[in-house]
């Protein structure tokens, strides 16, 4: 490919980049406006009077509080996931036993099981054992709803794992927990990063399961916690815009940090011919 064509390639990927930017900046800018400049201005013009306060707002109204769950409860499921789906994969593709396929199977039917078909039955669940209202319900559904994807890209990865790793660290003397969690998870590092971030956007922007478990404000994550900004007479269009960024940066920070981390899981990740 000549410098010509180098250079219509790099003009596309600018123009895709402009894209998928612009729809972050317009929300930066719409949660600096008032409600008459929202609906009265053009949608796309520059705020004709920065307005900070809608961030104050926000934080007035409790979004730290919702921030801080929305942290907490996506930061626990996603360690038990990794940690649970790791676990049974290993099992799964390195040791023999009958059953094997089995268990595999079953955890992959949790990939065909829609997420509204297992409302009421996990609302009984859940208020069987007192858990309604308790955000313990959310990390432990998190947690099972994303097993099943979170082992179908660990497979390809541990599927590929050369067994001479392991036939040495058992001659050293290595137990098989050690050799797990000192060995074949610093290995896997990659595709946990790939499979944190797909979780992490699951989690974090997850409404149904928080909205129909928790009816406190005490444990509201942020995807619940807009609607208090919501009136019945006024909306206030600003401040739902600034808690949208709010909600919008720890995925993007994610994304910066961890996208070399995303690249490598995904190509460790595929099975080798």
């Amino acid at each position: 490919m000549g410098r010509v064509g180098y250079f219509f390639l790099y003009l596309a990927l600018g123009l895709v980049a402009l894209f998928q930017i612009f729809p972050i900046v317009w929300l930066f800018l719409f949660s600096l406006k008032s409600n008459r400049e929202i609906f009265a201005g053009s949608p796309f013009a520059l705020p004709q009077e920065i307005r900070w306060e809608n961030y104050l707002a926000v934080w007035d109204g409790g979004i730290g509080n919702y921030f801080w769950n929305s942290v907490w409860i996506t930061a626990l499921s996603i360690l038990l996931t990794l940690l649970f789906a790791s676990m049974a994969v290993f099992v799964i593709t390195r040791m023999k036993w009958k059953l094997s396929k089995l268990v595999l199977g079953l955890f992959m039917v949790g990939l065909m099981i829609p997420i509204h078909s297992s409302l009421i039955p996990l609302f009984n669940m859940f208020l069987s054992v007192n858990l309604i209202n308790n955000p313990i319900s959310i990390v432990i559904t998190y947690t099972a709803y994303n097993l099943p994807i979170t082992m179908m890209i660990l497979l390809g990865f541990y599927y590929t794992l050369p067994k001479e790793i392991e036939e040495a660290a058992i001659i050293d003397g290595a137990s098989l927990h050690r050799m797990f969690f000192r060995i074949i998870l610093p290995i896997s590092a990659p595709v946990l990063a790939t499979t944190a971030i797909i979780n992490m956007i699951y989690n974090w922007n997850e409404f149904v399961f928080v909205n129909t478990f928790i009816s406190s404000d005490r444990y509201k994550t942020l995807t619940v916690g807009i609607q208090n900004f919501v009136g019945q007479y006024m909306t206030d269009w600003g401040a739902i815009g600034a808690t949208l960024v709010i909600s919008v940066l720890p995925i993007l920070v994610a994304f910066f940090f961890f996208s070399n981390k995303i690249v490598e899981g995904i190509s460790s990740s595929a099975v080798k011919g």
